[in-house]
């Protein structure tokens, strides 16, 4: 009799997991496609790549899947037993509701290992195969993968930089600053326009860079040359209407280079192993650079002079502050001499301050990646047990309120969790405790909503608070 209901159990909370998990997928895969669909149509990729992009992207957000495909279906299942009164028929019979939800935590224990397994192993490697890709599908035309406000150096040879980007193709460019380096000279040759176009012609192997009212600027310089000879070398200088540049992209349509993998040691695409590794390595440099920055702040003050050596020959007329052995001159040289000294050293610590924030940033990201993918795995387990009560209190089952409830919890259930990581990332809290934050603070409302399913009861008894606040009136009423 058991068995049949576990099964029957398993079986009504299945099918709307199976769907519900599609449904997400598809729905989080589409989004994905959607943001960077700019960077992927009219590029003239092979459909096969398109699809392979799909697939990968698809591993890559399973596991983001899985626990809301478990948290609404868990609602659902147990809100339809409840709605349709199987619930009470089952309790009637002496089953409680913990009996009737084992078969589920069972189910859901093998989910939760199944996403450990798969955020180790297929992940890693799905991100690695997803990013690259996408990177090397936003270079298959150069023109399109050059961003606004900065300097691009995707092509080789030249570094672009412009302020907008603009017109229908978004080929139109404005207030251009070009550097040509294919001297590999340095940045000898300087070229700078108000605007400029983009064009391409199909199966071409150059882009044509048309300037529009500008200034070039180059240096002639040899590089045997001494420094003060390469000083006294001459340099040209001119304004134009046009300029136009012939630019070699044959390397860009090399369908091979879709398939590079230049990118290797991001912390999404390492095993849980690989980051514990990179981990203890990074806290060694890190490590050494602190060591290093606190030894050059001592050597700088000269720490070692600020030692007290026994005197053997104390000379009575010295005053113990050393300042009051100087006449007032001395005595404005000497703090003089300190602070520039400080000043020096407080400014060299600024400037390093960019370089310590990034490395501490660094390494806080690879600690917060290790414990997050065991949090994370557990996410399935946390969100049943608030999913599942919060199905059988609320007595509702289908896609309606179950769909709302269930999208409620889990944003507030993501919001906590890139809380917790910016915190950490920011040094705020440990990588320890912003990986598991979102945990620690649902996981008691998961137990509440547990116990008070297990005794019948609502989420929350408002009838009860009122009848407290009123006898709590009476009493102050007869007081009086």
């Amino acid at each position: 009799m058991l068995k049949i209901l576990d099964k029957y159990i398993l079986k009504s909370f299945l099918q709307p997991f199976l769907a519900t998990f599609f449904v997400v997928l598809f729905v989080l895969v589409m989004q994905s496609l959607w943001l960077a669909f700019d960077e992927i149509a009219g590029k003239g990729i092979d459909l096969f790549f398109i699809l392979k992009f799909l697939g990968y992207l698809a591993l890559t957000l399973t596991p983001m899947a899985l626990p809301i495909g478990i948290l609404l279906s868990s609602i659902m299942a147990l809100g339809n037993l409840s709605e349709n009164y199987e619930f009470a028929a089952l309790k009637s019979a002496g089953i409680s509701l913990k009996r009737i939800m084992r078969p589920l935590i069972i189910f859901i224990l093998f989910i939760s290992a199944f996403n450990f397994i798969f955020l180790n192993n297929i992940y890693p490697w799905a991100t690695l195969k997803q990013k690259n890709l996408y990177l090397n599908i936003k270079k298959k035309k150069p023109a399109l993968a050059l961003v606004p406000g900065a300097f691009n150096t995707e092509i080789p040879g030249y570094s672009i930089k412009f302020d907008e980007k603009y017109g229908e193709e978004k080929n139109l460019l404005k207030n251009v600053q070009i550097a040509d380096l294919s001297a590999a000279n340095g940045k000898i040759k300087v070229i700078t326009a108000k605007r400029g176009i983009i064009s391409t012609e199909e199966g071409s192997k150059y882009m044509t860079l048309t300037l529009k009212d500008g200034n070039y600027y180059e240096d002639y310089i040899k590089r045997s040359a001494p420094r003060n000879e390469k000083a006294k070398m001459p340099f040209s200088n001119a304004t134009f209407d046009t300029y136009v540049i012939n630019i070699d992209i044959s390397s860009f349509n090399d369908e091979d280079n879709l398939n590079k993998e230049d990118i290797k040691q991001h912390h999404s695409m390492l095993s849980i192993t690989q980051l514990d590794s990179i981990s203890k390595v990074n806290k060694i440099t890190y490590d050494k650079f602190i060591s290093s920055r606190a030894n050059y702040f001592y050597n700088m003050i000269e720490g070692k002079k600020l030692i007290k050596y026994p005197d053997s020959l104390i000379d009575s007329k010295l005053d113990p502050e050393i300042l009051n052995n100087f006449n007032l001159n001395n005595k404005t040289i000497v703090l003089n001499e300190s602070l520039q000294l400080l000043k020096r050293i407080i400014d060299q610590s600024s400037n390093q301050k960019t370089s310590f924030k990034n490395k501490r940033k660094l390494l806080n990201l690879y600690d917060h990646e290790f414990y997050y993918r065991i949090s994370f795995s557990l996410a399935c387990l946390v969100l049943f047990f608030i999913g599942a009560p919060l199905g059988s209190i609320i007595r509702k089952g289908g896609f309606g309120l179950p769909m709302i409830m269930a999208i409620t919890i889990f944003v507030i259930y993501f919001f906590i969790s890139k809380l917790g990581g910016n915190l950490s990332e920011e040094s705020a809290i440990s990588t320890l405790l912003g990986s598991w934050l979102s945990t620690i603070i649902l996981l008691p409302f998961g137990i509440l909503l547990t116990r008070r399913a297990t005794k019948g009861m609502g989420v929350y008894n408002v009838d009860a608070v009122f009848d407290k606040i009123q006898n709590i009136y009476k009493k102050f009423i007869k007081r009086n």
